[in-house]
């Protein structure tokens, strides 16, 4: 097979690497969905299972380093280091994801002189019955010099070349999953995110993030009063993270009580970013719990307009899943309109095939249009 040539005329060199730590299990699988690249580099950070042993015996490049105090960018940039400097295109992933096959193919095609880094589409995480469920396009593919890792945690690639960062290329077709180990602890992303903070307090982007992990931690006052300097701060320009912190304020008011507070955040984060589906069926969840059926039929209505799933992490699996039919056939069930909560419960399954909860529903209304005998 023919492939690409390089600025030097060259065949390109795609190189994987990543960092690891006690994941002896993920070995076999994801060497195997790299196994496209030309050579795979792995920095170990201190395992005490058979990782890097299994790696090693799959022909990897491992090389073992402890990182302390830990930080996610420091140990990214040391894994990169050990890339070869010919490498044409270095490939970050982690050992809990696989790309499906065929993905060096398309990335080559895509790669064109110039190039700096490489967006594809990313699954974060799969739903109870296999579907998808936090889809968004990620970028932790890059050409070899003028990059470094940054920030303890959430970590980013920054450009440190000289001139303008280099352009970015969409790769269609190429998808990366995620399979997370559902065993393995996130308790230092709080105070790593808290260093990230201190450190540069003026980044904005660390701030949403440190709100959202108070939110996880069910810290509810620290995530308003965190997301409500994200908002304030005047490098917060971007729209959707914008509205992603209104919903978590407007989340963390309703688990305090206050449901008015919530209504209006939710409210000004559809105000914020009326592209987007989230704050629309959370708002419409919101007035589920109270009753009112008419918001909840406007606001589900709003958010299946938007028929566009957006390409950022920005994006909650629910809001593109069963919620808002479910919702919406609740809410015409409860006004008496059944065939229209029927044709809701049917849409809702088709998202959620095997909700033991939905099969009731549609059996109920079935039954409820049926002609007495």
């Amino acid at each position: 097979m023919l492939r690409p040539q390089n600025i030097t005329g060259g065949f390109m060199k795609v190189v994987v690497y990543t960092i690891c730590k006690n994941e002896a299990q993920f070995v076999e699988r994801w060497v195997e969905s790299m196994s496209e690249a030309d050579s795979i580099v792995v920095l170990d950070t201190g395992s005490t299972d058979d990782t890097v042993e299994k790696l090693e015996a799959r022909g990897v490049t491992v090389i073992q380093n402890t990182i302390s105090p830990w930080r996610f960018d420091i140990a990214r940039n040391l894994s990169l280091s050990f890339v070869p400097n010919d490498a044409d295109i270095c490939v970050c992933t982690d050992l809990d994801e696989i790309f499906v096959k065929g993905w060096r193919k398309k990335l080559e095609d895509a790669w064109t002189p110039g190039t700096g880094r490489a967006s594809y589409r990313y699954t974060w995480n799969f739903l109870e019955d296999g579907s998808e469920g936090v889809v968004f396009w990620a970028d932790k593919i890059h050409s070899r010099n003028g990059w470094c890792w940054t920030e303890p945690v959430h970590e980013v690639l920054k450009w440190i070349g000289e001139g303008a960062p280099k352009p970015t290329v969409v790769v269609e077709g190429m998808q990366l999953n995620h399979y997370a180990d559902p065993s393995k602890s996130r308790g230092q992303y709080l105070s790593l995110l808290e260093l990230a903070v201190r450190e540069h307090p003026e980044n904005d982007r660390s701030m949403h993030y440190l709100g959202r992990e108070y939110l996880f931690y069910g810290r509810w006052q620290d995530c308003i009063d965190t997301l409500l300097k994200h908002l304030s701060m005047p490098t917060a320009k971007w729209a959707d993270e914008r509205a992603a912190s209104m919903r978590f304020i407007a989340r963390s008011f309703k688990m305090l009580g206050d449901e008015g507070a919530a209504r209006n955040w939710y409210l000004q984060a559809i105000a914020q970013a009326p592209y987007l589906r989230e704050a629309y069926v959370e708002l419409a969840r919101l007035l589920y719990e109270q009753g009112q059926w008419d918001g909840v039929l406007y606001f589900t209505g709003c958010a299946l307009a938007i028929s566009e799933r957006p390409k950022t992490y920005i994006c909650d699996a629910e809001a593109w899943g069963s919620l808002p039919h479910d919702l919406r056939a609740i809410a015409f069930a409860r006004t008496n309109r059944i065939p229209e909560a029927l044709s809701e419960t049917q849409l809702a399954l088709s998202y959620s095939p095997n909700d033991k909860r939905l099969i009731e529903n549609l059996h109920f209304l079935q039954n409820a249009l049926r002609p007495l005998s």
